[in-house]
Parts: C-alpha cells; sequence; structure tokens
C-alpha cells in the first residue's frame, strides 16, 4: 500500500512539475509574439505589396515567391516548395448589373461567382423569379422557370451565435444554385451575397456546375441590392433584370504548396502541421482570408526558434494553394505525405480570420480529444476556452483519412462575414494585437502537441 502511495505521489508531483515547466513555457511564446512578433509587418507586405492572390494568377505566383524567401530568412530547417497544378479562373472586365422597372433603372452592384461563364458580349436581360430555397425552387417547375434569372434571396440567420454555422446554412445557394436553376431552364443565378451585414459589396466565392446540366452564369448581388430587388419584385413582378460578365475559365496552371520546417531532435519521422491557404479571392487583399493564417503560421516557427526550443518532433509550416477554388493544395500536400510514408500526427489550420482567439475545435477520437482536456487550465489564461469537438480545417482535411488529428483555431467569429470574400478585406481591418495573440495560441498548442504528443 506504502509503495502504491508512493508512486501516486511521484506521479502527481512529476505533473505538477511539467505543467509548471508548460506554463512557464507558455508565458514566453506570448511575451515573444506580442514584444517581438513578426506576422503583422508580414501581412502587410502580403497584402499591400502583392494583394490578390488567385490560383494561377500572377499575384500568387508572388506569393510563393516571398513567403519562401521569408521562411528562409528566418532560417528553417528546411523550406520547400510542392509541385501543384490549379484551375485558373479570370473575372475578366467589371461587371455590369441593373434592375429594369417600367422606366426606371436602376444600377446595382455584383460581381461573378468563381468558376461562373460569362454572359457573352451582350449581357442577359430576362425576368426574375426569386426563391429562397431549392425545394420552392422545384415546386415552382420549368413553366415558371424557363427563360427567367433565378434570385436566390435566404440570408445567413442572424440568430445563430457562431457565424459560420450561418454561413453553411446559406452557402448552398451560392455553390449549387446555378445548377438547380438550369435544370428547370433559367437563363442566369444571382444570389444574395453571405452575410449579415447590409451593404453595396457583393462577397463572391465559388460554385460548382453539375455534370449533364447546362451551364448558366452566375453572381453574387450585394446585399444592399438584393433587399432593393425583393422589394421591386413585390411591386413590380415583371420588372426585368440585366447583367454582364467577362469571366472565363483557362487550362490549368502550374502552383505550389510552400513549406517549411523544423527538424524534431526525438522523433523527427512525427510532423505536425500548422498552416493557412495562401490563395484568396481576386477582388480582396485577402487579409482575413487567408493571409491572417499564413503569417501566423510562419510566426510559430519563429517564436520557436527565437525562443531556442527544439522541438522533439517536426514541425511545418504549409502555405497551402487553391483553398478558395479547387482545395488542389490541401489534397496535393495528404497525397504526397501518403506517398512518402510521412507520419503527421496533428495538424492545426488557421483560416477564421485574425480576430481575437477563442479556443480550438478538434477533430479526432474520444479519446484523442481526451488528450488535450488536461491542457485547458493552461490555455485558459489567454483566453482559449473553447476547446474540443469541432472543425479542423479545409486544407488540412485530408490528412485526416491518415490518421491525423486536426485541430481548427478559432477567433472570434462575429465580424468575419463582413469582410469575407469582398474588397473589405484588406491590411486595415486587422488588428495588430489579436492577430498576434492568435499566433501565440498556435504556438502554445503546437508547443503541447510536440512535448506531450496525442
Amino acid at each position: 500500500m506504502k509503495k502504491t502511495i508512493t508512486l501516486l505521489l511521484t506521479l502527481l508531483v512529476g505533473y505538477a512539475q511539467a505543467q509548471t515547466a508548460d506554463s512557464v513555457t507558455i508565458r514566453k511564446i506570448y511575451d515573444e509574439a506580442l514584444a517581438n512578433g513578426k506576422s503583422y509587418e508580414w501581412l502587410r507586405y502580403m497584402t499591400k505589396q502583392i494583394g490578390p492572390r488567385l490560383s494561377g494568377s500572377a499575384g500568387a505566383q508572388k506569393a510563393v515567391d516571398w513567403t519562401k524567401q521569408v521562411m528562409e530568412k528566418e532560417g528553417f530547417d528546411r523550406v520547400f516548395l510542392q509541385d501543384v497544378m490549379v484551375p485558373h479562373w479570370v473575372r475578366g472586365a467589371k461587371e455590369v448589373a441593373y434592375i429594369q422597372n417600367g422606366k426606371q433603372k436602376v444600377t446595382v452592384p455584383i460581381a461573378a461567382l468563381g468558376g461562373s461563364i460569362a454572359t457573352g458580349p451582350k449581357g442577359v436581360e430576362a425576368g426574375v423569379i426569386e426563391v429562397k430555397s431549392f425545394p420552392e425552387l422545384r415546386a415552382l417547375g420549368p413553366d415558371k422557370v424557363k427563360g427567367k434569372i433565378v434570385f436566390y434571396n435566404r440570408p445567413m440567420d442572424p440568430t445563430k451565435i457562431n457565424t459560420f454555422e450561418a454561413y453553411g446554412g446559406a452557402v448552398d445557394q451560392r455553390a449549387n444554385g446555378a445548377t438547380e436553376a438550369a435544370k428547370l431552364g433559367a437563363v442566369g443565378a444571382i444570389v444574395r451575397s453571405m452575410t449579415n451585414v447590409r451593404d453595396d459589396n457583393p462577397h463572391v466565392g465559388g460554385m460548382r456546375y453539375g455534370t449533364g446540366v447546362p451551364l448558366i452564369p452566375t453572381a453574387a448581388i450585394s446585399t444592399n441590392a438584393a433587399d432593393l430587388l425583393s422589394k421591386s419584385l413585390a411591386e413590380n413582378p415583371n420588372l426585368t433584370f440585366y447583367f454582364k460578365q467577362n469571366c472565363e475559365t483557362l487550362p490549368d496552371a502550374k502552383s505550389y504548396n510552400v513549406v517549411g520546417e523544423i527538424k524534431g531532435s526525438e522523433k523527427p519521422d512525427e510532423i505536425i502541421v500548422v498552416g493557412g491557404h495562401l490563395d484568396s479571392w481576386d477582388l480582396a487583399e485577402g487579409a482575413h482570408d487567408d493571409g491572417a493564417g499564413c503569417v501566423q503560421s510562419i510566426e510559430v516557427l519563429r517564436i520557436m526558434k527565437a525562443l531556442g526550443i527544439k522541438p522533439k518532433r517536426t514541425i511545418r509550416a504549409v502555405m497551402f494553394m487553391n483553398e478558395e477554388n479547387g482545395l488542389r493544395g490541401g489534397v496535393q500536400y495528404a497525397d504526397l505525405a501518403k506517398k512518402n510514408n510521412e507520419k503527421h500526427i496533428a495538424a492545426v489550420e488557421s483560416d477564421n480570420g485574425g480576430f481575437t482567439p477563442r479556443g480550438f475545435g478538434i477533430v479526432g477520437t474520444p479519446d484523442q480529444r481526451a488528450k488535450v482536456m488536461p491542457w485547458k487550465p493552461l490555455l485558459a489564461p489567454y483566453g482559449l476556452l473553447e476547446i474540443g469537438a469541432g472543425g479542423g480545417g479545409a486544407d488540412i482535411g485530408p490528412l485526416a483519412q491518415l490518421g491525423t488529428v486536426l485541430f481548427g483555431f478559432k477567433p472570434d467569429s462575429q465580424r468575419y462575414f463582413d469582410y469575407h470574400h469582398t474588397t473589405v478585406d484588406t491590411f486595415e481591418t486587422v488588428s495588430q494585437r489579436e492577430l498576434e495573440l492568435g499566433a501565440a495560441s498556435m504556438a502554445a498548442l503546437v508547443y503541447l502537441l510536440d512535448q506531450h504528443g496525442l
């Protein structure tokens, strides 16, 4: 009995000492990020000197070259590129749209959705059918839809506290709206922007065409314009809508994932990934989506080097290419990891903006999540209270097939969709302190994953 008690006390003392050592290191991580952080200035360069970075564009290639140079300058043990073929869609000349209500013509802001076809040089003008769901559209049937423009006007649910849930409940209109409308003979589709903010900024994003269905042009319309169109239709169901867009899809282009790593000192074959996606939509600087995640991920490795932390496991910062309109970078990374027999024990992604840190969502088994729970007291002093089952991230998602535990960084979500996929997703909307707190939060988690494993 005495031996059992002695062993238990020894274990408890050892655990307390480890917790104390971890607490001290995590404090140092935050001090380094907040006093000497580089993420904010890196983000300034990415957004102001490079700007939009849609896959296949010159901006995307500049971002590849620049992030590789940054990681080499920081002296990471290895920096390399992974080839990936990506879609190459271009917007062309700015879109034009207006509501023709009797003799009154009102110009409204729209923007083509990524992957859409063009309207042709004359544009498209037709009557409008307003719906809020696919079942409502199907119930109308081809007799009422054929030859018309379908207007999807279901807003994000404002009662959802987590705005990503609200986004998930509305984004099917953007992704599949053109296909569903074309099945019934529509000549075009316009979609209410994915935001609860009333503004004049079209919120773009990707869409996809179904097989065996005619291709029709589709665009996002700003929320103010959507409200105006809905009100105008209620007053005059016979009005028409005109829009012209000049986009096209070019042959796939060669691009790259950019990878930097610090080699593990004890278990170099076990890999922990931290990353974000390098590409952004063509209208935006891509500050929150996802310049923030990229610079935070590079900062994780910089902090470790600055503090002299020699990780047990290999830590990789990965700048994924083509999250926005294809996810090919994430798929390629996972395919190469499988081909090379790499063991990825964990992956952390930041793709929810550079806002105040709240916690991490975990995709893994109950036992794996349970191993993380003892770390909550270490992270709670820094506002990381929301730690538990949740989403990981689109780019790291393909790693799940390899048994990798996924962690999605969760900042406060309330403002993200004010800026998402718009011209106002700019450097000026990012708080330096919030960005640096996020980088420190990710570094703290990566440190704990490295020290204790899963």
